[in-house]
């Protein structure tokens, strides 16, 4: 069977969602020439057992195996290339969302000129359902922070429940960061001309089983991906975060060089190498928690990587003070000089740290 609607589903632990999610598509989708691909995380509660079976029994479930690295909207990404329909719909595992809504969405991208139709739980009479005060007041405050990236009037640029066409999709894929969990404001904000947007309301439900994923890592990934949008065409956004940590570490260097040094009364190399080797530790750990959040090392992988870091940087500072010194050595001010070291060393630092430190691997299924 060679599917007219693909639907992309990212998941992380949600075992015991996979075949109600399964059964509750086939029947609001019956007559349809559907299929649906998970997109898992390297998921550790049986969710790819519960995958792996449910794929050699219907042809019309697939999934990808992701190892190495996490991230809703980069799985989303991945799972729409992946397929070959003609209409893609993205929604969660969790039966959070009303996939009773599905046809409607369906009839709807396939009898007009629209980009996206989208599960909206702000319009008509559509809803959160019951969520609390604080975390509606979140979600509207985001929506409204949203509006200053977007080419589009949408009610809910939040959603992650959307159906779109391939059309669209291969027009704003490479433009798309992949950053954080909100794909559907990447799409949008990647688009470079106003996207045509129906919204269709449904209540947010409560999620079935497993566990919700929303933690302060959430508000930090929404937070770059919104930075990204409004900069990254200048500037890359994980450079910016990578520099920002720098500098945190130049801070903390100085204060340590002082503490040992002057109220200590420590030699001066002893002082300077201390403060080196504490402040390198500092910025390992802070690009490994912010920087590079979607491709954070864990476990004994943490070792590996803080010493590649303490070698790239090494060889950073190499470059650095070299290239400063021939700088000022053949007529350039001193200050100029040293600024220049300074940014060809932190640009090495950074494309260095991404390719050896921070890098990925993905396995597909």
């Amino acid at each position: 069977m060679i599917p007219d609607l693909s639907i992309i589903v990212p998941t992380l632990n949600e075992r015991d969602n996979i075949i109600p999610f399964v059964t509750r598509l086939g029947q609001v989708l019956d007559g349809a020439k559907w299929e649906v691909i998970f997109v898992d995380d390297d998921s550790q509660d049986g969710t790819l057992d519960v995958l792996q079976g449910l794929a050699r029994r219907d042809e019309r479930v697939r999934y990808i195996h992701r190892v190495g690295r996490r991230g809703l909207s980069s799985a989303c990404l991945e799972g729409m290339s992946s397929s070959s329909a003609p209409y893609l719909a993205v929604m969660d595992a969790d039966l959070q969302h009303d996939e009773t809504i599905l046809p409607e969405m369906y009839q709807k991208l396939q009898a007009s000129e629209l980009d996206l139709v989208i599960g909206s739980r702000y319009v008509g009479q559509g809803s959160c359902g019951d969520w609390d005060q604080r975390r509606y007041f979140i979600s509207r405050l985001a929506t409204r922070l949203a509006g200053m990236t977007l080419k589009a009037d949408v009610a809910d640029p939040m959603s992650g429940f959307f159906m779109t066409t391939r059309d669209f999709f291969y027009r704003v894929q490479r433009h798309a960061t992949g950053l954080g969990f909100k794909i559907l404001l990447d799409l949008i904000a990647s688009a470079e001309r106003p996207v045509r947007v129906a919204e269709v309301p449904f209540v947010f439900r409560l999620r079935q089983a497993g566990e919700s994923k929303l933690d302060t890592l959430v508000a930090w990934e929404y937070f770059v991906l919104l930075l990204d949008k409004l900069l990254g065409p200048y500037i890359p956004v994980r450079f910016l975060m990578f520099i920002a940590a720098g500098s945190f570490g130049a801070m903390f260097h100085v204060s340590v060089l002082w503490l040992l040094w002057v109220r200590l009364s420590t030699s001066f190399l002893t002082a300077q190498f201390t403060a080196t080797l504490i402040t390198m530790t500092i910025n390992f750990i802070s690009n490994n928690y912010f920087t590079y959040y979607d491709k954070r090392l864990k476990g004994w992988e943490i070792i590996r990587g803080m010493l590649l870091f303490y070698s790239v940087c090494a060889v950073g500072a190499t470059v650095n003070l070299r290239l400063a010194l021939y700088l000022y050595e053949n007529g350039i001010l001193w200050w100029l000089a040293g600024l220049l070291g300074l940014m060809v060393g932190a640009v090495w630092n950074y494309g260095a740290s991404s390719v050896l430190v921070w890098r990925s691997q993905n396995r597909q299924r």
